[in-house]
């Protein structure tokens, strides 16, 4: 029998353990899961297609094609329209193939902070408990103290094939004089306010780490995981319970690949585990009656456990991307490649070295000085100290230099581009995502909430960035001015608005000083172009039977038997950091956590 297929063979009808969902932290599940006992009977049900050996998947410069409307390895859930930010319906992109997110991101490897575990506040997801797992999920190629880092795990963390030195080492130097020092290891959990040249889930092959690749397809290969299967191109409806036991789930063919729209059912002796990533796995538990019984019941299905948290506490990071013109070469950038000049089916034909590279070479983790809060008004003052002031362990402000311009590249002259992304890493706003009806089909009421904060401080935190990355940029040696249709308009005369420079800027560089009309002006121009950062998380987060969580310590569903959630919807509270790492931790700690409940260790 084949291990990977589309329909469910007559023999697969009752497995040892299910999971609904074959995303970052599923893959990771089920590897370890089957490393554990090779005979285990393991189903991995995932809607969307096979990863293996895509090239758009496997090649980390294709990247992009996982966020074009047309990719079949991407869902797409949009918001309803939402007033604070003009009345914007945002979409917000979910992994849609096996490996999930891992599979479609910017491979960008970015840790947690060491307070961001410990304010989950939950017994055994510390910091202290969860380095095991960060270690164990990484072969690292970098550097730092080694007593946090992993040398021999399944997904290896380096600088890839390629790498822009000249920009790299340019903006280390601005960020220098704007204040922000290079430092060796801002994934070491205790070091942030500075920059650094970024590692990424690139193999010194060139190729993408995806959880899929390096948990699922060795085993597969090698036959002796006779017990791991994966169901593809296959929807999860919901879970099927016996009294409050889960026993199996109901399923369906995904309708845009096959014809057969017919539902069946699986049954799991052992254990089912939703993985469905922080927007879809709420869904399926309200449609398997778990949820707050008013949605619920509306959508005329029986209530199995009360958990009104279910679908609440959505967290993204807020991203805005701002491109400067720059003087670099056709080599330094992605430009090429992503506007048709260099041909993509020629540069795989020819093994290019820049496809090992996703053209992000330096993360930054950033907080305002004592004068720049003060600045920031009494509102952010009383947020800043109540959250950040005493705690230096958590950054304002996450960032990347990304070369290449990040939109439609018939917008801008040819020509090679540098932008600054920035997004702030502990949002005050909060959205939800919540079923509209029993099926499948019923599209769901999602909000993300952006900018929803009652005092508008998520606002003056990107006011805050604007102005920040501005001034690094402008140090930039490379740099040929900002790209005009994608920064704010400021008013004529204004010294904030920079517009194209022939020669860039030179000299005794000073800060732009700007007036209360250039910050309203920047505000409102923040709340039309906020967007995701592809970073869903906490709408099934952690807690316990008082009320206050959807899973408790151990990721058992409260109120029911036999059913767990792991993925990225458990988070109580955000991470300063790119979330696949954070995924992958959970995806093993899980898994240690099932492996010594079926007695497997």
């Amino acid at each position: 029998m084949a291990a990977i297929f589309q329909t469910l063979p007559n023999a697969l009808s009752e497995v040892d353990v299910i999971l609904a969902g074959g995303g970052t932290a599923a893959c990771v599940i089920a590897g370890r899961l089957a490393e554990a006992d090779p005979n285990l009977s393991i189903l991995i049900i995932e809607q969307g297609p096979n990863n293996l050996q895509v090239p758009t998947i496997v090649h980390p410069a294709l990247f992009m094609s996982g966020l074009l409307p047309t990719s079949n390895a991407t869902l797409f859930y949009q918001s309803a329209p939402e007033p604070q930010l003009n009345n914007r319906e945002l979409v917000v992109p979910s992994g849609g193939t096996l490996g999930g997110g891992s599979s479609i991101n910017l491979m960008m490897y970015s840790r947690g902070q060491r307070s961001d575990f410990d304010s989950w506040n939950i017994p055994g997801w510390s910091a202290d408990h969860m380095i095991p797992y960060l270690k164990k999920q990484e072969t690292y190629l970098g550097p730092g103290p080694q007593s946090v880092h992993g040398y021999d795990g399944p997904l290896t963390v380096s600088e890839g094939t390629y790498r822009a030195n000249r920009s790299t080492r340019d903006f280390i130097q601005a960020a220098e004089q704007v204040g922000y020092p290079e430092i060796e290891d801002l994934a070491a959990l205790d070091y942030n306010n500075g920059v650094q040249p970024a590692l990424h889930y690139i193999g010194q092959d060139g190729l993408r780490q995806d959880t899929a690749s390096r948990y699922i397809h060795p085993k597969i290969k090698s036959g002796k995981y006779p017990g791991l299967k994966v169901l593809v191109d296959t929807e999860v409806n919901r879970v099927i319970f016996e009294g409050k036991k889960a026993i199996g789930v109901e399923f369906r063919p995904n309708p845009k690949v096959q014809s057969n729209h017919h539902y069946s059912s699986v049954t799991a002796r052992k254990l089912v585990i939703i993985a469905s990533g922080a927007l879809g796995t709420p869904l399926v538990l309200e449609r398997s009656g778990i949820g707050n019984p008013d949605i619920l019941e509306k959508a005329g299905i029986p209530v199995i456990s009360d958990l009104p948290h279910v679908g609440e506490n959505y967290q993204d990071h807020h991203l805005i991307t701002y491109p400067y013109y720059s003087s670099l070469g056709e080599n330094e950038t992605l430009d090429a490649l992503i506007s048709g000049r260099l041909d993509a089916g020629e540069a795989i034909q020819e093994n290019a070295s820049i496809l090992g590279w996703n053209a992000q070479d330096i993360t930054g983790k950033l907080r305002p000085s004592n004068a720049e809060v003060e600045a920031l008004g009494p509102a952010f003052e009383e947020m800043w100290n109540a959250e950040y002031k005493n705690n230096t362990n958590r950054p304002l402000l996450l960032t990347a230099l990304v070369n290449f311009f990040p939109a439609d590249p018939s917008l801008v002259p040819v020509g090679q581009y540098l932008t600054a992304s920035v997004f702030t890493g502990y949002p005050l706003s909060r959205g939800s995502i919540h079923i509209s009806g029993p099926g499948l089909d019923d599209k769901p009421a999602f909000t993300t909430g952006f900018f929803s904060d009652a005092n508008d401080v998520d606002i003056l935190k990107h006011l805050w960035a604007y102005k920040k990355q501005c001034e690094i940029f402008r140090r930039l040696k490379t740099y040929r001015g900002e790209v005009e249709i994608l920064h704010p308009r400021f008013a004529p005369g204004s010294r904030a608005a920079g517009g194209y420079l022939e020669h860039g800027l030179s000299g005794n560089i000073t800060n732009i000083d700007y007036t209360p009309e250039d910050d309203e002006i920047i505000k409102q121009w923040i709340r039309e172009q906020v967007g995701t950062t592809w970073h869903s998380m906490g709408t099934c987060r952690l807690g316990s039977c008082r009320g206050d969580g959807v899973v408790d310590q151990n990721l058992s569903v409260i109120g029911v038997e036999g059913l767990k959630v792991a993925d990225l919807s458990i988070p109580p509270l955000n991470v300063a950091a790119n979330t696949m790492n954070t995924a992958v931790a959970i995806g093993e700690k899980a898994a240690d956590i099932i492996v010594k409940e079926l007695g497997l260790s």
